[in-house]
């Protein structure tokens, strides 16, 4: 996701400088156009640090060795999908060293950051978001400030819960119309005008051939896979448990992805669950 992201803002005009540690990635990011190295060569004068990293381990341990590098006053918006007490932390020590944080996970997918219709939820200061909101304008077609340090991350939370949630809904749905006889056709005709439509089933269908664009029409190749959604529903059961939330869909959610992972197609898209319930 974080190289259409990058592409959109160098595309708008900034001087953008792409950060990775897989050089086949970075090779990916010279052939669009932009300079890309790895993040040791951060200069210490950036205006502005864009992170989005797959553990709240590997955030707090960049943010570690980065954060006494920069200047006071740089805007770090950080991406990832982490636990809402590490954005917490990160929010601590960007303060300890003059730093203007936002925790701001995304929500559309790489589909989204390719057309630029990501959400963001953000958490953090009304300064640091007015700062950043012309940023999230250029990556995404929304941004929404949810609350103080963590608040972003907490809505990330939710969200994806609810979305995993609805993935296994909808292909439930088909897999019950095909034994019934119906063609996928005429659920997807039905059920995306009327009240069972959501965004699971509307733009990312879990049936091949329905919804142009969908990794089911590319044999779910992600994506957003379902190893990154187990992650994230671990997140949210976390979450749950410790402020004593009753949440037993997401924990269904959680078990039948984790069966999916464990089967070997963690790599897959977290819509290929319909293959697993299959």
């Amino acid at each position: 996701m974080g190289l259409p992201m990058a592409l959109k803002l160098h595309q708008a005009g900034h001087a953008v400088l792409g950060v990775d540690v897989a050089e086949d990635c970075l090779e990916l990011a010279r052939a669009r156009g932009l300079e890309a190295t790895t993040w040791h060569d951060i200069h210490p004068n950036q205006d502005v640090i864009i992170t989005m990293l797959p553990t709240g381990k590997h955030l707090l341990e960049v943010i570690a060795a980065l954060y006494p590098k920069l200047k006071a006053d740089t805007l770090h918006l950080d991406c990832s999908t982490i636990g809402v007490d590490e954005a917490r932390q990160m929010h601590e020590a960007a303060k300890e060293h003059g730093i203007l944080c936002l925790d701001a996970p995304v929500s559309g997918g790489v589909m989204g950051a390719e057309k630029g219709s990501l959400t963001f939820m953000v958490g953090g200061t009304g300064a640091a978001y007015d700062q950043a909101s012309s940023l999230f304008e250029i990556m995404g077609q929304k941004s929404v400030l949810c609350g103080a340090a963590g608040a972003g991350q907490a809505v990330k939370a939710c969200n994806n819960m609810l979305l995993a949630i609805s993935m296994i809904g909808v292909s439930e749905a088909f897999i019950l119309a095909e034994k019934l006889g119906l063609s996928p056709e005429a659920l997807f005709e039905v059920s995306s005008q009327s009240s069972g439509q959501c965004w699971s089933l509307n733009t990312y269908c879990p049936v091949p051939d329905q919804v142009e664009g969908a990794p089911s029409n590319n044999n779910y190749q992600p994506g957003f896979s379902a190893a990154l959604m187990l992650k994230d529903l671990l997140l949210a059961q976390s979450a749950a448990e410790q402020n004593h939330a009753i949440t037993p869909l997401g924990a269904q959610a959680l078990s039948l992805y984790q069966q999916m992972v464990e089967a070997g197609h963690g790599d897959k898209d977290f819509s290929g669950i319909i293959q697993h319930l299959q």
